[in-house]
Order: structure tokens, then C-alpha cells, then sequence
């Protein structure tokens, strides 16, 4: 969002776009509404009436960070220690898991992890983003997002609690690329195409708009980082991890295999209506 929200290219577009900030399942909500024309929404919530805008993502390549899901365990040990057999049978005895459904695709890729590659079907409890409160009342915590990230930094207060302990922390997009070979993808910006018709912006235009925009942010990540310290409290050192090794922005032919690969998944396991073929602009 780089080009929207400095200058000098602000003015310019604010002239094109005008912005709404909200969680991403909330943008997926309000562009099936119709009360926006183009919003960065899940993948889980595509829809044949919906186009791709090509070239950006939110991906990551293995490790993103900021999906976890964290398991109660009796015995401390680092997910690297465990053998894969060891993974699966942590993951197969999950009853209850308080699940952060601020992000649908999040949500969608822990229900094919349990259905698809572990063959459990454990409850999944809607909570607010309280590491603590959630894995006090559940065998495991789903975190989307900042909440996550903020939990790995505070995973040895967490730990401590008397009814918490030992807990295993799994990246959901680590799990993903290791039983697909593919990256994690999570967003992709989408649009009404009908919203084109009467507007003076065309399908290049907006193409190039949201790519330039892209590449200038990657272009001043030493002042996102500095911009984004002020904003939540991680250190400036794992911000500028997050945004430059954590984080994929590239819509590639990988990450649409991925979607493709996704939705017949949830499809299968009846988590998602089908999407039979992907609409581009």
C-alpha cells in the first residue's frame, strides 16, 4: 500500500481509489456486497464472480510467522526435534481448538491440515486473539496475523501459565509447503469487473497501479520498519524479517497452483464451496 499511503503518488490515486481499512475476512464480506469494487480478501473467499487482479500476493515461501497454531503439550520440546510420526500424533489428539477467524483462508488451511493430512476432525471454538484465555478453555490456539506474531515474543509468558505449560507451535505455511511443495497463499486482490464499466480507471491502469505500488514498498522497507515500531511491539530487527524474508508478494505460477490446489482441497472436505476454474483480469 506504499503508493497510497505516501506521497508523492497518493494524491494521484486518491483521485482513483478511495481506501477502507478492515480485517480480511471483513473485506471479502463487503466486496460480496457490493459495497467495494477491489479489496485484498482471502483466498477462501473467491468466487466465480470475482476476478484476480494478476501480479501481487500475500505468500510466503515456508516459514510466515503469523499464522500459528499452538498445541498444549506434557513435555517441552522444539517443533525440530520432533519426528514427523511425533507431529502427526500431537496434531491427531487435538479435541478443541479456539480459532482466530479474523482471516477465512487461515482458518481453511488448518481444517485441510486436520481433514487432508492428519484425518481428525477436531471442534473449532470462534475466540478473540487471547493466547492465554484460548488455550486455557482448548487443546490448541489458532493466531492470525499481528496476534500471532506478538504471541511468538511472548511465548515464555505464555508457557508459564500454571494452565498452559509446554506448548508445541506449529506455522501453518511451513506445514502447508511441506506437504505440497507449494507456498503459503493467503490474499490476492480481487474485483467486481462490473466496477471497471462506468470508471475512468482501466484493467491496465489498475494492474500497474497496485504492482508499482508493490515494488516502491519493497523499495522503503527501512521505513516501513521504522513506520510499522511505532505501530506494534516487536523489535525493528523482526519487523524487517517479517516483511523481507517472511512474506511473498508475487502472484507466481506456484501460488496459483496453490489456490487451485487449496479450494479442490476444501472442496473435498466440504470446508468451501467449489471453485471450479480461477477468473483473472
Amino acid at each position: 500500500m506504499w503508493d497510497f499511503e505516501h506521497p508523492p503518488a497518493n494524491t494521484a490515486l486518491a483521485q482513483r481509489y478511495q481506501l477502507h481499512y478492515t480485517h480480511p475476512a471483513q473485506c471479502a464480506i463487503e466486496l460480496h456486497e457490493g459495497r467495494a469494487d477491489l479489496g485484498l480478501i482471502p483466498i477462501a473467499a473467491l468466487t466465480p464472480s470475482l476476478a484476480i487482479v494478476p501480479g501481487c500476493a500475500i505468500a510466503s515461501l515456508d516459514r510466515v510467522r503469523s499464522i500459528q497454531l499452538i498445541i498444549k503439550v506434557p513435555v517441552r520440546q522444539k517443533y525440530e526435534q520432533l519426528a514427523p510420526n511425533q507431529t502427526h500424533d500431537a496434531l491427531a489428539s487435538i479435541r478443541t481448538i479456539a480459532a482466530d477467524t479474523a482471516s477465512l483462508s487461515s482458518l481453511a488451511y488448518a481444517q485441510i491440515l486436520f481433514h487432508k493430512f492428519i484425518g481428525a476432525h477436531p471442534a473449532f471454538l470462534p475466540a478473540p486473539a487471547d493466547p492465554i484465555a484460548m488455550l486455557t478453555h482448548a487443546d490448541a490456539a489458532l493466531l492470525i496475523g499481528d496476534p500471532a506474531l506478538l504471541a511468538l515474543e511472548a511465548r515464555n509468558h505464555i508457557e508459564a501459565q500454571p494452565n498452559i505449560g509446554p506448548c508445541l507451535w506449529l506455522d501453518l505455511a511451513h506445514e502447508w509447503r511441506t506437504r505440497t511443495r507449494l507456498p503459503w497463499v493467503a490474499a490476492v486482490w480481487a474485483i467486481r469487473t462490473e466496477a471497471l464499466v462506468n470508471s475512468a480507471t482501466t484493467e491496465t491502469q489498475l494492474i500497474e497501479d497496485l504492482q508499482h505500488s508493490r515494488n516502491r514498498g519493497l523499495a522503503h522497507i527501512d521505513r516501513l520498519v521504522a513506520e510499522w515500531a511505532q505501530r506494534i511491539a516487536l523489535p525493528p530487527a523482526t519487523i524487517r524479517h517479517y516483511l523481507t524474508r517472511n512474506i511473498s508478494y508475487t502472484l507466481t505460477l506456484d501460488c496459483i497452483a496453490t489456490i487451485e490446489l487449496f479450494r479442490r482441497y476444501a472442496a473435498e472436505a466440504n470446508i468451501l464451496p467449489p471453485l471450479p476454474t480461477l477468473r483473472f483480469l
